[in-house]
């Protein structure tokens, strides 16, 4: 039976696609009043073969549907009673090289549309951490923070995408869904919240740790929880992994965002964010399990971040920068919620603290600040190889509101090397693929405005002595942006015209011989002589850059036009 003959009142919305046998769709719909009913008539070649309905108003409800036999599928609903957010068709069997197919987005929920855009951004709704960041079955999975049905922070879900090469992504359906009870209602109360990712016990199997949310649960609002995917594509039931903090810390409620990796003893290790009443403090477990599937106990405080006050060390992260034995120097990386630079203003910064780790005590050696920009919030890294590899999110918790849209991106992956007593974070090689025309190489060098065709560009500068002062600016439609090096240092111009006095981008001290600078819609990212300095930058909105101008004399200048 047809949606006509159901509803004689209204048009129906329909959505037409050539669908092939055994192709499933995901999506989400609710009613649009309180005591009505949301339908969608799902038929092949005009037989009808389901009729997904729910009678829930404060929060989408998702379903699964499968086509025993393919053909011109119809999904047809009344738009007066249901109000449907998101569908999405793939193949089991062949999602993980062709990613998902959308068919269906609701005009807020859809993706920005930014068809020159590079950076990772999730086909709708909402995005923040990256979480599970690692290479299974040959692939690159990227897990993330993700709400489908809005661009605003809401009970959390975990988006999924896979990569070669860490710069094209394809879209995967989604891998964590939050507690049932939670689900029902729009209100953002928790849900599935930051964490991590590891081999499972076959080629495929990804197993998954997180951090379960529930705003007043009592004992612990935060749990940690883990979860098996056989096929690196659907997650099994999740278990809860470690219920209860440690007694006798005196810790605040935040305990969360497990990060789970391989120690130099052969133990599998976890990191969990915290604080106390002094500051941030990373906590450690272990276990002997070699699936990493139970039996974790709690080692100590790991490290501890005071120096901004009571603030949260918020998704830590453990990465070896050389070799694989007891004398690896070790980096140890955590955001640091609500801190705040005197100097510059700048708020929620990122730490990394390089120093020995024996797989239960940690001696720091030295510290530094990951991107001098701030914008890089968040950051998970993995062994690729023999080498780390990492991405962050793309924003800042200063710029974020839950009253706005805030869509946003994740920053380029970035290799870690370790220089001396310094960190670097290039950008991975794959970045050089996205070079597709060579706009100018004489122009911006000799003091010319160039234009910067689609505005998706890197730009290249080789300054005549390190530390030699340049002021390169952009002509930009909603910001004032530029980058510069002067007495100060390498700084990130930045002031989005609001009359607030922006913070101060800057990487102190800084002398660096040569940038790479990559405008994006949406932002801005610099690497400083191979990412020995780094600033990320979110920019408002996605109008692009229109023109680069550049006063100061450097020893070349080159322009390359990006694309996907």
């Amino acid at each position: 039976m047809s949606l006509q003959a159901k509803s004689e009142t209204s048009a129906p919305e329909t959505i037409e696609a050539e669908l092939p046998e055994g192709t499933v769709l995901h999506l989400w719909l609710k009613a649009r009043h309180a005591g009505g009913e949301a339908k969608l008539f799902v038929a092949v070649d005009g037989n009808d073969i389901g009729e997904p309905s729910t009678r829930r108003t404060g929060e989408f409800e998702f379903f699964a549907v499968t086509l025993a036999k393919g053909g011109r599928a119809t999904l047809s609903y009344d738009a007066t009673t249901t109000a449907l957010s998101v569908v999405y068709a793939f193949r089991p069997e062949a999602v993980m090289k062709e990613g998902i197919r959308m068919l269906h987005s609701d005009a807020r929920t859809a993706a920005p549309d930014v068809p020159n855009s590079y950076h990772f951004r999730p086909p709708f709704g909402w995005m923040n951490d990256p979480n599970g960041f690692g290479r299974f079955g040959g692939n690159v999975h990227l897990f993330y923070q993700h709400y489908p049905h809005e661009p605003r922070w809401n009970t959390m879900h975990w988006g999924h995408a896979v990569s070669r090469d860490f710069v094209r992504w394809r879209h995967l359906p989604m891998f964590l869904f939050p507690a049932a009870h939670l689900s029902e209602k729009d209100d953002g109360r928790g849900g599935a919240f930051s964490g991590s990712a590891i081999p499972g016990a076959d080629p495929e199997e990804i197993r998954v740790f997180y951090t379960e949310h529930v705003r007043d649960r009592q004992p612990e609002e935060q749990i940690q929880l883990s979860a098996v995917s056989r096929d690196g594509i659907v997650a099994d039931p999740s278990e809860i992994v470690m219920p209860l903090r440690p007694e006798d810390l005196n810790l605040t409620t935040d305990f969360r965002d497990p990060y789970v990796f391989k120690g130099p003893d052969g133990r599998w290790k976890m990191l969990l964010g915290s604080r106390d009443r002094q500051g941030g403090v990373v906590l450690l477990y272990e276990t002997a399990d070699a699936l990493g599937a139970d039996g974790w106990t709690f080692l100590g405080i790991i490290h501890r971040e005071d120096g901004f006050g009571m603030t949260a060390a918020e998704c830590p992260c453990m990465v070896p920068l050389s070799g694989k034995n007891a004398e690896t120097r070790w980096a140890l990386i955590f955001g640091l919620l609500t801190s705040r630079d005197p100097a510059t203003g700048r708020r929620n910064l990122t730490s990394v603290t390089v120093g020995g780790f024996d797989g239960r005590t940690f001696t720091a050696e030295f510290e530094q600040e990951l991107d001098f920009g701030s914008d890089a919030y968040a950051f998970q890294a993995f062994v690729d190889g023999d080498e780390p590899v990492g991405i962050a999110w793309l924003a800042n918790w200063t710029d974020f509101s839950k009253k706005d849209d805030f869509p946003t991106a994740m920053t380029l992956p970035r290799r870690m090397l370790l220089a001396g007593n310094t960190v670097l974070t290039p950008p991975v090689a794959a970045v050089e693929s996205l070079r597709h025309q060579l706009l100018d190489d004489t122009a911006l060098a000799a003091g010319k405005t160039v234009p910067l065709g689609t505005g998706a560009v890197e730009i290249v500068l080789d300054l005549t002595e390190p530390g030699a002062a340049f002021d390169l600016t952009f002509d930009h439609p909603d910001v004032d942006l530029g980058v510069k090096v002067d007495a100060d240092g390498l700084a990130i111009v930045f002031d989005a015209r609001t009359g607030m006095t922006p913070p101060r981008y800057v990487a102190t001290g800084a002398k660096p011989s040569s940038l790479r600078i990559f405008l994006d819609a949406g932002s801005i990212e610099v690497f400083a002589d191979n990412g020995r300095w780094t600033g990320s930058k979110r920019i408002p909105g996605f109008a692009a850059a229109r023109s680069a101008t550049l006063t100061g004399a450097v020893a070349g200048a080159g322009v390359w036009q990006l694309k996907l």
